[in-house]
């Protein structure tokens, strides 16, 4: 698949607005500044700007608590994340939810219920409706290789697989399950196994080339659209930092670490752009230095932006009633 030089180029700011961004909420939340802990996607962001930046503007996601990408680029700004990590008014839930249980339906994306595999049966809900309505409307849903393990994840996929649903299941295979390494949570070789017995097509895919993941999923969306039912799409990748940044990750052997460090994909990404003569290095500082402001913006924004007012927090919590004439 050929991709414009715009929409590679695109793939890579939202790559280094996705590290950037998590990276300052990291040290902010050791600096006692962020609200609650703080779960990042640090190594593993080419999975969710990949399958992310797929999507068509009327399509739905469900993403999961490591896809910071596909917040981005359904339009979510870095601002009112960084007000949803500082628990304030302008954040996404208005102060009143954790801060990673992001979502916007005005943006095409669902508040996830679960940082595990609940969203996939919720995914498969919209995709459907979407099916009913003769709409050639996809969803994506992602959970990561531990979420695979739940009973929600089986029950969404054989219902989609069933009915022949336009969603595309995709999992972050990040190597480990919070403590729990890939070969102890199951007997089989390739997460993507999985989908088979339900009658889903699989692949996996390289997680740390963006480029692979974003042509697995665009011709994934195409085959929902047109109703050939879903596909899952396994992305093999590496958890670099710990379950959340509370988890210093000492059981994840120091040799796995330093062999993944090297397959970065914001460093696989500069390769691949230089390599093939598709940007020149002055281009690359000039995305650098944009996600850096914007980064500062949004910290700077969140700081200075209100905390809910206390009445605030009875808001949204119950059906407006009707009044009788």
């Amino acid at each position: 698949m050929d991709i414009k030089r715009e929409d590679l180029l695109q793939l890579y700011y939202y790559l280094k607005l996705t590290r950037r961004l998590e990276d300052r909420v990291t040290s902010l939340y050791h600096q006692g500044k962020i609200l609650g802990g703080a779960w990042t996607s640090n190594g593993t962001e080419a999975v969710s700007v990949g399958y992310g930046y797929a999507l068509e503007k009327d399509d739905i996601a469900a993403p999961y608590f490591r896809d910071m990408g596909v917040f981005l680029i359904r339009g979510i700004s870095a601002k009112r994340i960084m007000a949803q990590y500082m628990g304030k008014k302008t954040g996404v839930t208005g102060g009143k939810e954790g801060n990673v249980h992001i979502g916007d339906l005005n943006f095409g994306v669902f508040a996830f219920p679960s940082h595990l595999a609940d969203n996939y049966p919720v995914g498969t809900g919209a995709a459907l409706a979407f099916k009913m309505r003769g709409e050639k409307r996809v969803v994506a849903a992602c959970t990561g290789d531990g979420g695979t393990s739940r009973g929600d994840f089986h029950e969404g996929m054989n219902f989609a697989g069933v009915r022949k649903l336009p969603i595309v299941f995709i999992c972050n295979n990040n190597q480990y399950a919070y403590t729990t390494p890939l070969r102890l949570q199951m007997a089989i070789k390739n997460v993507a196994e999985r989908a088979l017995a339900y009658g889903i097509p699989s692949k996996f895919v390289d997680g740390n080339n963006i480029v692979e993941v974003y042509t697995a999923a665009k011709e994934a969306y195409e085959i929902a659209r047109n109703g050939g039912g879903p596909t899952f799409i396994e992305c093999k990748t590496m958890r670099m930092h710990g379950h959340s940044e509370h988890d210093s990750a000492k059981y994840v052997p120091r040799e796995l670490l330093e062999e993944w460090k090297k397959k970065d994909p914001i460093l696989n990404m500069e390769k691949y752009l230089m390599e093939n003569n598709i940007v020149k290095k002055e281009e690359l500082d000039g995305v650098e230095s944009r996600v850096k402001k914007e980064i500062e913006e949004a910290e700077s924004f969140a700081e200075e932006s209100p905390y809910p007012n206390p009445e605030d927090g009875l808001n949204g919590l119950y059906a407006t009633p009707i009044e009788e004439e």
